[in-house]
């Protein structure tokens, strides 16, 4: 069955959200210390080209740069430049991509992070990697793909990422929960994997995420076996995230509302509000913060979601960004 293209959404002009003002301001703080040829405050045209090399969705993007482009011009650059998106299925040429984007997925543990990538790029028909037409570098922008944790049980990463998941759990009421899904359960859940760099256009996320769940839908029908079918079954998804977290947080003087924790992906706060359960823990691995990030700490952050939410998720989710 050929890959259906991922539906797009309306214009519009933005910063990477997230829903409160302060959180906001993290994100385009984030953005303007990014390299310059990386993405920034773009205008998202929704373009939606299917083709038959690969490519799953053209996007045409205005990207502001945020350093200065040294022009003898007279007239002053306006720091936009043009950049084509497009959605590709993941291919083994992606791998050192791939990683790169990876590189802080469980925080600073050594761990099979090859083989996880593997597993990732070896699953072309569900999942999809973002770069930008022509780039030099084929850089990979973002990364979005569902894994089984049964099918992949016996593969030395997932053993490194349940280790890794089961030290991190200081919750006794959680941790049997996430015991569960990491045995007897794995079967029925999908490790929601989800990485970009932090200022990809917002709007690129609802036909991104669409793709993805469209896709897990389409492999319980199309794949070639039963038992591959059988895989993409999903009854749960586990995402593994990052989020900033007020250093009082915790305690009876700290912050309330939305200064407690800053979300750095916008869809976090929709997946948290829909799961079932939930833990943080502590990162050994900081990034370099601003004046306004100071009272915060890099976080680590596990969600259950029950595969019964998905479709509240991709409302909400087409809700944020069109707002």
């Amino acid at each position: 069955m050929p890959r259906k293209p991922a539906r797009h959404c309306r214009p519009a002009r933005c910063l990477p959200l997230s829903f409160s003002p302060f959180a906001r301001s993290m994100a385009r703080i984030a953005s303007n210390n990014k390299v310059a040829h990386k993405v920034q405050n773009p205008r998202f045209p929704g373009n939606n080209l299917p083709t038959s090399s690969g490519r799953r969705m053209v996007n045409h993007e205005p990207i502001d740069k945020s350093e200065d482009s040294g022009s003898s011009d007279d007239e002053e650059f306006d720091g936009t430049v043009q950049a084509d998106f497009e959605f590709f299925d993941p291919k083994p040429s992606d791998f050192h991509g791939v990683k790169i984007l990876l590189q802080t997925y469980l925080d600073d543990k050594q761990w099979d992070l090859s083989g996880f990538v593997d597993a990732i790029l070896g699953q072309p028909t569900v999942g999809t990697v973002i770069k930008i037409e022509n780039d030099d570098d084929d850089g990979i922008y973002s990364i979005v793909t569902a894994l089984n944790l049964g099918r992949y049980k016996d593969l030395a990463c997932m053993a490194d990422l349940k280790e890794f998941l089961l030290k991190a759990c200081r919750q006794k009421d959680v941790f049997s929960k996430l015991s569960l899904f990491l045995g007897d359960q794995a079967k029925d859940v999908g490790l929601l994997v989800s990485q970009r760099v932090v200022n990809l256009p917002p709007q690129l996320l609802p036909p991104l995420y669409d793709a993805l769940f469209d896709e897990v839908s389409w492999a319980t029908e199309d794949e070639p076996t039963k038992e591959l079918r059988s895989s993409f079954c999903f009854k749960f998804y586990l995402v593994i995230s990052k989020i900033y977290k007020h250093k009082n947080a915790d305690k009876q003087n700290g912050p309330s509302g939305d200064q407690t924790i800053l979300y750095i992906k916008a869809e976090d706060e929709i997946f948290y509000e829909l799961s079932s359960w939930s833990f943080s823990f502590a990162l050994h691995t900081q990034l370099v913060r601003t004046d306004e990030l100071k009272d915060y700490r890099l976080t680590g952050l596990v969600m259950a979601i029950d595969a019964s939410n998905i479709p509240v998720f991709r409302q909400k989710l087409h809700s944020l960004i069109d707002q």
